[in-house]
């Protein structure tokens, strides 16, 4: 289904709809708070954006660097080429392993990648430990946001999920009561899982170590009880120098939820004695989204979901509209360039007020990347009937007896016209618009009337 008709399929419930698009001001509120309270902002997501901007023009050399000090750490480092290959990465090591469970922290990478439904179709119990993907796990489905999982969801809704799934107290919303359920539930699994498996949100090539961000600590809970730390990670997540990292930390929280930082800013360098430490390093067509010189400065993206909380299109239509890992503005220019036609519709479902570029932290130009993608889109799907009509539109305004002509033909027949002719499921524009009233004459005409008047 394209992104139209699941926003469709999103807005039937209006007051669902309307809540959704509340909640994710209030965050983006939150986001202006605490970025105003720091002076040099617009300072640190210039030095961001340069440091990414080296980091990517020099991809290589940096991705070398980081795999022969994490080698000397006692990392081992593992090259996946796409996602079957990091899937069977970590299928290998599990088989090694003899390990029918793990836990697994907020990973937008092996979402990508679809391991959950890889493992569990080997017999592999995945449990995800982070409170938002636990309640989505129950639920079948993916995350709706990059940061905020179940964002979709109401009190009301995890209540009940919970009374199915953990027996808990029947129409009890009590936050509290619910999360001490789930620290419960989990704590279990934790203490059974012989491997644990996270994301990454930096790696340094300089140290040969990498960075885990979480608000909960169920990433370090599971990693200090597992014997075996498995790691995913892009390859755009790389930073050349420790040092760098600060610039980062103080804008991924701000941006994302709006605190000050991380609650867990987890650094991994080298296993403990007796464990074992993997890093997987994923390309998955990364490489391939930084030769489209258009459109490589979206690799930048530290993953903080700013771009939608913001996104008066994301916060009306739902992360699930638009049908790919990553949702909202910034996926909308990352997921054509895995597979144009079946993400034709995200690019066009923007308004172009380019409130995404201007939250986010590292500069992306992400309005600007989303009108490109159009362009390469209407060229790749050819002649359309929009496109016709765009050429029936040109040839009218370029000639002012054709301009005159149409006017009054459109006003007269759109007079007679039977309402039906308008608004019927073939015209999805006429679904919640009224054309209006209709003038008696042309601007034209009345201004030759009007135009001595005092």
């Amino acid at each position: 289904m394209s992104h139209p008709e699941n926003a469709t399929v999103f807005l039937k419930d209006k007051a669902r709809a309307k809540w959704h698009d509340d909640t994710l001001w209030i965050v983006r509120q939150k986001r202006d708070v605490t970025i105003h309270q720091i002076p040099e902002w617009e300072n640190l997501r210039e030095l961001a954006s340069q440091i990414k901007d080296h980091t990517l023009s020099k991809l290589d050399f940096y991705l070398e660097e980081l795999e022969k000090n994490a080698t000397a750490n006692g990392i081992k480092v593992h090259w996946a080429e796409n996602a079957e290959d990091h899937n069977q990465i970590i299928g290998k090591i599990l088989e090694e392993k003899n390990c029918k469970t793990i836990v697994k922290s907020k990973s937008i990478l092996t979402e990508e990648c679809h391991l959950n439904p890889f493992l569990e179709e080997r017999g592999i119990d995945v449990v995800d430990t982070d409170l938002g993907e636990r309640i989505i796990q129950f639920l079948k489905q993916p995350p709706s946001h990059i940061v905020m999982p179940a964002i979709h969801l109401k009190k009301s809704d995890i209540s009940e999920i919970f009374h199915e799934k953990l027996h808990t107290e029947k129409g009890n919303l009590d936050p509290v009561y619910l999360t001490h359920a789930a620290r419960l539930h989990l704590r279990e699994k934790f203490l059974q899982a012989k491997v644990a498996i996270t994301g990454v949100n930096f790696a340094i090539a300089e140290t040969g170590e990498f960075v885990v961000c979480t608000n909960e600590g169920n990433a370090d809970m599971g990693v200090h009880l597992a014997d075996t730390h498995i790691a995913c990670m892009g390859i755009e997540k790389l930073i050349p120098r420790r040092k760098d990292l600060g610039v980062f930390l103080r804008l991924l929280a701000r941006s994302a939820t709006g605190q000050s930082i991380t609650n867990y800013n987890s650094h991994f360098r080298s296993p403990s004695p007796g464990k074992e430490l993997h890093l997987i390093l994923v390309n998955n067509g990364r490489t391939k989204q930084l030769s489209r010189e258009k459109f490589r400065n979206s690799l930048k993206c530290i993953r903080c979901g700013a771009c939608m909380n913001t996104c008066p299109i994301y916060r009306r239509s739902g992360g699930f509209s638009y049908g790919s890992t990553v949702p909202g503005p910034i996926g909308s220019i990352l997921s054509p360039g895995l597979d144009l036609k079946k993400y034709s519709t995200l690019p066009f479902a923007s308004t172009l007020c380019g409130s995404c570029t201007d939250v986010c932290p590292v500069k992306i130009n992400i309005h600007e990347q989303l009108y490109e993608w159009r362009q390469e889109i209407t060229k790749a799907q050819g002649a359309s009937l929009k496109g016709l009509s765009m050429k029936l539109a040109n040839g009218i305004f370029t000639s002012p007896l054709a301009y005159k002509i149409s006017g009054k033909l459109m006003r007269a027949s759109l007079k007679t016209l039977p309402d039906s002719v308008i608004y019927n499921p073939l015209n999805v524009w006429g679904k919640g618009r009224n054309l209006p009233d209709l003038p008696a004459e042309s601007f034209k005409d009345w201004y030759k009337k009007n135009r001595n008047r005092a």
